[in-house]
């Protein structure tokens, strides 16, 4: 430990924000790195807990505490701490594919699980991230390690995600000869057309593509398995496949009026968004004035968002940045306590309410918090011409059943309202894998959707938590398609993970 004193010295200080006034003129990134020698003091508030629950990634009341990648955090802060920001980054990426990524999108487990924050502000090990890998790049350190002997085996990679990448980047260091197949026209899966730029520069993700493409990834995109190419061929030319696709499969509205034109699914409306930035070659002021898209212009328009969570929150921040004259956000669930419950003690995950980036902009810009709370739509209203026009909602409260004791949210009569609305945006989340790749494949799923792993006893499929293994030989999965819906640095755990499996599997043993 470098700094014992450390946490009674300093104070957190994180990065630098852009103000909403200026950062919602465009879509670049509006965190800014601290200088090195403040950034050595947040690494020197690390303390010597002797537990450090940041680095577990342990599952406490339903909930993960810590790292799933298991960073040795503290060592990681130590050396930021002595400026050794070079052992740092090796330090680092033993155990990290990307840092580049989740320093920028991840909610930070660890600083939740930081005995620091048990009765004051966590260490910034998230900004300690984003500066050892950003100091890495400028100073040419990152690379991607060529394999001096190759073994032979070929792997094919359905889906270019962060899961995908992870087991992508692994197995060819091991030697083995990886292809991985994406529907789009770029790789990066969500990582690129399901976050905003503002959140992720898409050029962090090209930069780590053209790395593993240079040592002997190959990637084929706007190749669409299941439709473009079959699985049969697949498994024919390849030892082992991995589907790596996602939890792509969007939780919709049923509700009167769903078929009124100008309603879309959030991550629909993030990728035109994104891909339009990107075919400008990031000329910012042409997107933000573009009137093509397959919504118009948003300019003068009332947008009603209905999901919270991190899409949500997306689409408010990118609905500011195209023009909207309102953005509304409706949200079922309550909002939550705005500090720790007695129930919800350190270090389990705090169950607390945040106010993100978007809703800050939509304070600045529109004078009040976008977010309706307790709240559902029951209709879509339309014109005579079928067109969006409104929403129709109604409030929601807490009801518990007397007899299984099951707590329920419940239409509140008499809250019934119309809600303009030009354009509505469902982010409500996803509903598992998509059936087409599965049944191309052949693959079991289980009730939540996702594809069911096991291992293969005398001949059956016996279905085993924390493994990778399909229900067909030789075919492997990982990523939210295999847990569901999840975190950037879960998907980075998983592409590991299968990639050790898959290794195992075709060599005997694993060093990944």
């Amino acid at each position: 430990m470098g700094k014992p004193t450390g946490f009674m010295e300093y104070e957190r200080e994180d990065s630098i924000t852009v103000e909403p006034e200026k950062r919602i003129q465009n879509f670049e990134e509006f965190h800014i790195g601290l200088p090195l020698e403040k950034q050595r003091k947040q690494g020197a508030r690390c303390m010597d807990c002797g537990v450090p629950f940041c680095q577990s990634g342990t599952m406490i009341s339903g909930m993960v505490s810590g790292c799933p990648l298991h960073n040795l955090v503290p060592e990681t802060n130590e050396l930021v701490y002595e400026g050794n920001f070079e052992q740092a980054y090796y330090r680092l990426s033993k155990t990290h594919s990307f840092p580049e990524f989740t320093s920028r999108v991840c909610p930070a487990l660890c600083e939740a699980a930081c005995t620091c924050g048990l009765e004051g502000h966590p260490v910034a090990t998230k900004d300690n991230e984003r500066t050892i890998i950003d100091y890495a790049y400028e100073n040419g350190l990152v690379t991607e390690e060529i394999p001096k002997v190759r073994t032979g085996k070929k792997i094919a990679i359905i889906g270019s995600g962060p899961s995908g990448l992870a087991a992508a980047q692994l197995l060819n260091r091991r030697g083995h000869s990886v292809t991985v197949y994406e529907r789009s026209d770029r790789p990066g899966g969500l990582l690129r057309y399901g976050i905003p730029n503002m959140k992720l520069d898409k050029r962090s993700i090209d930069r780590r593509i053209q790395l593993m493409e240079q040592a002997g990834v190959e990637f084929k995109c706007g190749v669409n398995v299941g439709a473009d190419i079959s699985a049969e061929e697949i498994r024919k030319n390849y030892d082992r496949v991995i589907l790596c696709c996602g939890a792509s499969n969007p939780r919709d509205i049923a509700v009167e009026g769903r078929d009124a034109t100008g309603i879309y699914f959030a991550v629909d409306f993030l990728k035109e968004v994104s891909k339009k930035l990107m075919d400008s070659e990031y000329d910012h002021e042409a997107v933000i004035k573009a009137k093509n898209f397959s919504f118009g212009s948003l300019k003068g328009k009332h947008v009603v968002v209905i999901g919270g969570g991190d899409t949500g929150n997306d689409c408010v921040g990118t609905c500011i940045r195209l023009g909207a004259k309102g953005v509304l956000q409706i949200e079922m669930m309550p909002p939550a306590s705005p500090c720790r419950a007695a129930d919800n003690p350190w270090p389990e995950w705090p169950r607390v309410l945040k106010t993100d980036y978007g809703q800050e902009e939509a304070i600045y810009k529109y004078g009040k918090d976008p977010r309706v709370f307790s709240t559902t739509v029951t209709e879509f209203l339309k014109n005579e011409s079928g067109a969006l026009r409104g929403v129709k909602t109604v409030e929601l409260e807490r009801k518990k059943d007397a007899k299984t004791g099951r707590v329920s949210m419940v239409t509140k009569s008499g809250t019934e309202k119309e809600v303009k609305a030009d354009l509505v945006l469902i982010a409500a989340g996803f509903l598992g894998s998509e059936e087409y790749v599965t049944k191309e494949f052949g693959v079991e799923r289980n009730q939540r959707t996702n594809v069911a792993t096991g291992v293969f006893r005398d001949g059956a499929f016996v279905t085993v938590e924390n493994t990778y293994q399909t229900s067909r030989e030789n075919i492997f999965t990982a990523g939210d398609m295999h847990r569901g819906q999840s975190l950037v640095v879960w998907a980075i755990a998983e592409g590991r993970g299968v990639a050790a499996e898959v290794d195992r599997s075709l060599m005997g043993y694993t060093n990944s």
